[in-house]
């Protein structure tokens, strides 16, 4: 009899041990996930049209959290405290996560607009420093925002004073946000905008946005890793063959 409670003893002891043993595993791969995406890479999807074509609804991508050092909201609860810890300045046409403290959301825009930069739109036209950029026309298409309202638009490559090119998408170069007063970019911040630029809430409009503190970035956009039509949910594998982007996974942010 003894012999039997002690047998049943070692297994009830070995299933004990299996199970914490697991729990430290699950332990071990949370807290492991949680490192990675608290200072290496972040997922984040886009719900908008306002980065459309080069970030479109439904597109899935990394964000570099270390690239540019750590802020309050590089964590998954916002820290009290300013400034960065570590990392270097982002450049003009980086595409970037930040959060709009305005309305507590994590936006993506690009970096058009440095500290002291004078910022404005004239007829459609982005012009810094006093000098409108160039901008070359390289065709039309369509464009469907996160109401599936559908509009023409012409695509145009707009070159930065630094060299940097981007594709951006225009309805008509006599939109709101086409003809805009002169921002001139405070110390420590940035001048956001959306290359879907008539379908995009940015820098340009003060009481939304408006000029980013670097304090509010949280990583640099790199790569999309998935991308599905109509803002589908990914798990959703049986919508796969007819709505997932092949083409657009597994490509650089530009």
């Amino acid at each position: 009899m003894s012999q039997s409670m002690s047998k049943a003893e070692l297994k009830a002891g070995k299933k004990k041990n299996e199970l914490l043993e697991t729990i430290i595993v699950i332990i071990e791969a949370l807290a492991i996930a949680l490192i990675f995406r608290t200072f290496l890479y972040q997922p984040f999807s886009i719900p908008t049209a306002s980065m459309q074509p080069t970030l479109m609804i439904g597109d899935y991508f990394i964000a570099n959290k270390w690239v540019w050092g750590y802020g309050k909201y590089s964590f998954p609860v916002p820290l009290p405290f300013n400034g960065r810890i570590f990392g270097s300045q982002p450049k003009q046409g980086d595409v970037a996560v930040f959060r709009n403290e305005i309305t507590n959301e994590d936006y993506i825009k690009r970096v058009i607009g440095m500290p002291g930069d004078h910022i404005q739109m004239k007829a459609g036209r982005l012009y810094i420093n006093g000098k409108m950029l160039d901008r070359q026309r390289i065709g039309t298409g369509e464009d469907t925002d996160s109401y599936m309202t559908t509009v023409p638009v012409t695509l145009y490559t707009e070159t930065l004073p630094d060299g940097v090119k981007h594709t951006i998408q225009e309805i008509s170069d006599d939109q709101p946000l086409d003809n805009t007063a002169e921002y001139v970019v405070p110390a420590g911040h940035y001048f956001m905008m959306g290359d879907n630029r008539d379908r995009s809430a940015d820098s340009r409009v003060l009481s939304q946005v408006g000029y980013v503190p670097f304090d509010d970035f949280i990583g640099k956009a790199e790569a999309r890793f998935f991308s599905i039509t109509n803002n589908l949910p990914p798990w959703q594998l049986w919508e796969w063959p007819a709505n997932v982007r092949w083409d657009r996974m597994f490509q650089s942010v530009n």
